[in-house]
C-alpha cells in the first residue's frame, strides 16, 4: 500500500484531524488510564487533544494525510500548548477520587521538558483501521524533514512503550521513565538539534 500525501491541514479540517487523534488512541495506556470511561473519551476526546496540541493548526504544523488516517500535532519552537484549557479539560472530565494523581502525572513529565527552543510533539496518531502500514512512520519522516531545517531539537514523551523503538529510529532518546501512584510509565524523548540520519 503507498503512503497517502502529507501536508498541513488547515483550520476548517481541525475536527477531522482531532477526530483521528481521538481513534489512534483509543487503546493508548496513557489516554485510557486518564480516561476510562468511553463516552466521555469519545465525546470529549476532540477538546482534549485541542487543549493539548491545537495551536499547530495556527502554526501550520498539524500534518496529516489526505484522507485523514494519520495527523500529527506539531508545536514550533515558542508555542506551546495552552494550560489553562488542559487544566479545565481535566477537572471537567477526570473523576475527582483521581484527578490529584493524574496532575502528578503531568507535574512529573513537565520536569524534563527543554527549557531552550525545541519542536514538540503532543501527539501523533494513526486510525487502528490503517495502522501497521508505515502511516506513522511517514508522518514522523515529513515532520522531521521540517524541525532540521532550522537545527532544532524536538521533544515528545511516549505514552506507548510500543513506539518507544519507532522514535528511536528516528534520534530520539529516552531521558527518563516517569511513573506515578497507578498510572503507566511515560517515557519522555528528546532528538537533539541539527540531527542528520
Amino acid at each position: 500500500m503507498s503512503i497517502p500525501a502529507i501536508r498541513a491541514a488547515n483550520v476548517e479540517e481541525q475536527q477531522q484531524t482531532l477526530a483521528t487523534m481521538v481513534l489512534g488512541f483509543a487503546a493508548d495506556p496513557l489516554v485510557r488510564w486518564m480516561w476510562p470511561d468511553p463516552l466521555t473519551y469519545f465525546s470529549r476526546g476532540p477538546a482534549i487533544f485541542s487543549a493539548f496540541g491545537g495551536k499547530a493548526f495556527a502554526s501550520f504544523t498539524a500534518f496529516v494525510t489526505n484522507d485523514f488516517a494519520g495527523a500529527a500535532l506539531w508545536l514550533p519552537p515558542g508555542v506551546k500548548g495552552e494550560q489553562s484549557v488542559v487544566e479545565r479539560e481535566l477537572s471537567a472530565t477526570i473523576d475527582a477520587s483521581r484527578l490529584g494523581e493524574v496532575r502528578a502525572v503531568f507535574e512529573a513529565m513537565a520536569r524534563y521538558v527543554p527549557q531552550d527552543p525545541c519542536w514538540y510533539l503532543p501527539a501523533i496518531a494513526v486510525d487502528p483501521a490503517t495502522q501497521g502500514k508505515g502511516i506513522g512512520t511517514a508522518l514522523m519522516a515529513y515532520a522531521l524533514e521540517r524541525v532540521d531545517e532550522g537545527g532544532t531539537p524536538a521533544y515528545l514523551e511516549s505514552s506507548n512503550p510500543r513506539n518507544v523503538q519507532l522514535y528511536e529510529g528516528f534520534g530520539f532518546e529516552v531521558i527518563a521513565e516517569v511513573g506515578v501512584g497507578a498510572g503507566p510509565v511515560v517515557y519522555p524523548m528528546l532528538r537533539p538539534g541539527a540531527h542528520k540520519q
